[in-house]
């Protein structure tokens, strides 16, 4: 099997693409595809690289590492308030593994499906096992979330649960036992977080500026702050910790992971104070939990964390790349 014929079984004729799909003139099989962009929006781009063994175990059920590499990108388009439209995907073998692709294939196909976004190019090479996926996007300007635009004394929310990913990780890496029930919770937590894609566009207008937890909350609320030329006070026995985590960790550690811990790929958002009950009010119906864990001065001195009051010492404040 050569490169064309790979392309072609396992993601041309996989159901990934179709000839018919919204906004594609032309997909998969030639230099470049052709797109209609939607009138009035901005095109929302985004890539990410994942690494074996560094950003997912090598070993791991193809199916559930291309289930990771679509949903953490989709989840930067989450982050600035943006429709999923399309995406490619640039994927290094060491070697032509059937059964790998077939997995691999399908665990995409669950996911663009689930997100109506479809694949139209992408490129393959022989070389040690790395994903690379952009994901494209459409935005109306005046609702484009970005890092930039928040503002002093406002209110800082994050969604769902954190420190569950890094939790898996450390299960891993064989540093963590735990029950059955915390095993599965913090595995599937890992490989199939949640792009929050279609709350963000709801919740958008009542929101000033958000990010994605990727590398952890600290650190990603950190570029917030920057961009903003804003401080950020965040109280740290308000992040909201899942029962499989508390159970699974001292206080110290579990609260460690949910500041700093990463991959949980869940949204922080600013959210000024006279938007606080309508906010709250549409994230409930939305069924996505919501919690308070800080707010924003104007002092530009980064994130300060506070534990019960007290200023935290924290062993780590995120993921560092290199």
């Amino acid at each position: 099997m050569n490169e064309f014929d790979l392309i072609k079984r396992y993601f041309q004729s996989g159901g990934l693409t179709s000839p018919v799909a919204d906004g594609v003139e032309l997909g998969i099989g030639d230099d470049c595809a052709l797109l209609y962009p939607s009138v009035d929006r901005l095109l929302a781009v985004s890539l990410d690289t994942l690494v074996a063994d560094v950003h997912f175990p090598a070993q791991a059920d193809p199916a559930l590492i291309g289930e990771r590499a679509l949903r953490v990108n989709l989840s930067d388009l989450a982050a600035c308030g943006a429709k999923p439209r399309w995406f490619t995907l640039a994927l290094t073998l060491p070697e032509m593994n059937k059964g790998w692709l077939a997995g691999f294939s399908q665990g995409l196909l669950r996911v663009a499906r689930e997100y109506d976004i479809h694949l139209v190019g992408g490129d393959t090479t022989k070389g040690p096992l790395s994903i690379s996926v952009q994901v494209h996007g459409e935005v109306e300007p005046k609702l484009a979330l970005r890092r930039d635009k928040a503002s002093a004394g406002e209110l800082i929310y994050v969604s769902g649960t954190l420190g569950d990913a890094a939790a898996a990780v450390r299960r891993f890496q064989g540093e963590l036992q735990t029950d059955e029930e915390a095993a599965i919770y913090f595995t599937d937590r890992f490989y199939r977080p949640t792009p929050r894609v279609h709350e963000a566009q709801i919740l958008a207008p009542l929101v000033t500026a958000a990010i994605d937890i990727s590398d952890g909350l600290l650190a990603d609320l950190g570029h917030i702050c920057e961009r903003s030329e804003i401080g950020a006070t965040v109280d740290l026995d308000r992040l909201p910790l899942s029962p499989s985590l508390i159970r699974s960790f001292d206080e110290k550690e579990a609260v460690q992971l949910a500041a700093s811990g990463g991959d949980d790929y869940e949204l922080c958002m600013f959210v000024p104070q006279t938007a606080q009950a309508q906010f709250e009010d549409a994230a409930a119906k939305l069924g996505m939990p919501v919690s308070l864990v800080g707010s924003s001065s104007s002092l530009h001195n980064g994130v300060k964390a506070l534990f019960r009051g007290e200023p935290a010492e924290l062993d780590s404040t995120g993921y560092q790349h290199f």
